[in-house]
C-alpha cells in the first residue's frame, strides 16, 4: 500500500514537471521555432521531467520522504529512462531528422538514421576507453557502461560552463565592474550612428541616378560584352558617370560601420539600464549577491588549483568549514554537521539552478541564431540531450558532497563508478575555463 501511494506521488511530481517543461518549451525557449513535429516536444518534455525528478530524489533522500525500498525502485527507474532517452532515442531521432533533409537520402531515411545512430554508439562506446571511469568486471548491457560516459560528457560541459560562470559572475551582477556611460556618449553614438545612415542613403541615391541615367542612354543595353568590353569599361569613363563599384565599396563598408555602432549603441543603453538598476533597492541586492558568490567563486578556483596540484578530492565544501572556524572562534555550541549539510544544500541548489537557466538561456540564443524552419526539430532534439546529460552528471556530483547516510541507494543506483574521477576531471576542466575566460574580451 505504501509503495502505492508513494509512486502515486512520484507520478504526480512528474507530471507537473513534464507540464512545466512543455509550457517552457512553448511560451518561453522555442516560442518562435516552427517545430511542426510533436514527438520533439515529447521526447523535449520528458526529458527534463525524469531530469528534474532526479534532484527531487535527491531532495528526498536528505528529508526521508518515501518509503527507503520505493526510492531505490525509482531512482533505478529514472536513471534507465533518462539514459534510454539520452542514449538510444534522442541520438536516433537526431539522425532521422539531418537525414529528412537531405533530399538524396530521404527514401532511404530509416536505414540512413540507423546508420547515424550507430555511428554515434561507436564514438560514444570509445569514448570510455582513455578514462578510467569504470571497473572492468561490469557487463555491456549494464547501466554503469553507460552512465559512465554520459557522465564525462556533462561533468565536462558542467566544468565548462562553471569556469565561465566563475569569472563572469563578478562582472555580471556586482555594479562595481560597470563602466561609466553618460546621456552624452549615447548622443554622441547615436549621432554618429545617424550621420553614417545618412551617408549610405546619399551614396545608394547616388547609385540609383547613375543606373537610372545609363538605362537612359541606353548604356545598360549596349554595353560591350567580352574580354576586351570588360577592359573598354574599366579604362574609358563617360564624362559626368559615376564610379559605381567604388561607390558600392563604400556603401558595403558604411553598411558594415553602421551594424557596429548599432550594436555599440544598444550595449551603451543595455549599461546604463543596468548603472540606474543597481542604485534600486532590488539592484543593491544583487550587488551584494555578487560580492558573496564572487568570494565564493574564488574559493573554487583556488580549491581546484590545490586538488590538481596534490591528486586529492576536496570533501568539506566552504560552507562547512566556514562554519566550524566560526564555531571554534565563536565557542559557541552549534550542530555543525547538521546545519552545514542543509546549508551547502541549499547553496548547491541555488547554483545548480542558475546554471541550468544560463544553460538555456546561453543555447536558446545560440540556437536562435543559427535555427531555420529546417533545422528546429534537430535544435531541440541537442538542446534536450546536452541538458539531459547536464542533469545525470549534476546528480554524480553533488552525490559526494552529501552525508554517507543520505548517498547510500545512489551509491547502489549508480553501481561501483569511479567517482573520485569524475571530480578531479571536474576541476581539471573548470579551472582551464576559468582561465581561458579570463583572458577573453568581458561583456559587461
Amino acid at each position: 500500500m505504501s509503495f502505492l501511494i508513494d509512486s502515486s506521488i512520484m507520478f504526480t511530481s512528474q507530471v507537473l514537471f513534464f507540464g512545466f517543461g512543455w509550457l517552457f518549451f512553448m511560451r518561453k525557449l522555442f516560442k518562435d521555432y516552427e517545430v511542426r513535429q510533436y514527438v520533439v516536444q515529447v521526447i523535449f518534455s520528458v526529458t527534463f521531467a525524469f531530469s528534474c525528478t532526479m534532484f527531487e530524489l535527491i531532495i528526498f533522500e536528505i528529508l526521508g520522504v518515501l518509503n527507503s525500498s520505493s526510492r531505490y525502485f525509482h531512482w533505478k527507474l529514472n536513471l534507465c529512462v533518462i539514459l534510454l532517452i539520452l542514449v538510444f532515442m534522442v541520438p536516433f531521432y537526431i539522425g532521422y531528422f539531418v537525414v529528412s533533409n537531405i533530399r538524396l537520402l530521404h527514401r532511404q531515411k530509416l536505414l540512413f538514421a540507423c546508420v547515424v545512430w550507430l555511428t554515434f554508439m561507436y564514438f560514444f562506446w570509445k569514448l570510455g576507453d582513455p578514462f578510467p571511469i569504470l571497473s572492468p568486471k561490469h557487463g555491456i548491457l549494464s547501466i554503469e557502461q553507460l552512465i559512465s560516459r554520459v557522465g564525462v560528457i556533462g561533468v565536462t560541459l558542467m566544468a565548462l560552463l562553471s569556469g565561465f560562470g566563475a569569472v563572469n559572475c563578478p562582472y555580471t551582477y556586482m555594479s562595481y565592474f560597470l563602466r561609466n556611460v553618460t546621456d552624452a556618449d549615447i548622443l554622441a553614438l547615436e549621432r554618429r550612428l545617424l550621420q553614417t545612415m545618412d551617408m549610405i542613403v546619399s551614396k545608394k541615391k547616388r547609385i540609383a541616378v547613375a543606373h537610372r541615367t545609363m538605362f537612359q542612354r541606353g548604356e545598360v543595353h549596349n554595353r560591350p560584352t567580352g574580354f576586351w568590353g570588360m577592359i573598354k569599361s574599366v579604362t574609358t569613363s563617360v564624362p559626368g558617370s559615376e564610379n559605381l563599384s567604388l561607390i558600392q565599396q563604400e556603401v558595403d563598408a558604411l553598411e558594415e560601420l553602421s551594424r557596429q555602432l548599432f550594436l555599440e549603441t544598444a550595449d551603451l543603453h543595455a549599461t546604463k539600464e543596468r548603472i540606474e538598476y543597481s542604485k534600486t533597492f532590488q539592484g543593491k541586492y544583487f550587488n551584494f549577491l555578487g560580492y558573496f558568490f564572487s568570494i565564493y567563486c574564488v574559493w573554487k578556483i583556488f580549491m581546484a588549483t590545490i586538488n590538481i596540484v596534490f591528486d586529492r578530492v576536496g570533501k568539506t565544501d566552504p560552507v562547512t568549514r566556514g562554519i566550524e572556524i566560526t564555531v571554534n572562534y565563536l565557542g559557541i555550541q552549534f550542530d555543525v554537521k547538521f546545519w552545514s549539510q542543509h546549508i551547502s544544500f541549499i547553496l548547491v541548489g541555488i547554483i545548480i539552478v542558475t546554471s541550468i537557466r544560463g544553460l538555456l538561456i546561453t543555447l536558446t540564443k545560440f540556437f536562435y541564431a543559427i535555427s531555420s524552419s529546417k533545422s528546429s526539430n534537430v535544435i531541440v532534439l541537442l538542446l534536450a540531450q546536452i541538458m539531459g546529460m547536464y542533469f545525470v552528471s549534476s546528480v554524480l556530483l553533488i552525490r559526494m558532497s552529501m552525508p554517507p547516510e543520505y548517498r547510500t541507494i545512489i551509491t547502489e543506483v549508480l553501481g561501483e563508478l569511479q567517482f573520485n574521477f569524475y571530480h578531479r576531471w571536474f576541476d581539471v576542466i573548470f579551472l582551464v575555463s576559468a582561465l581561458s575566460r579570463r583572458f577573453l574580451p568581458r561583456t559587461a
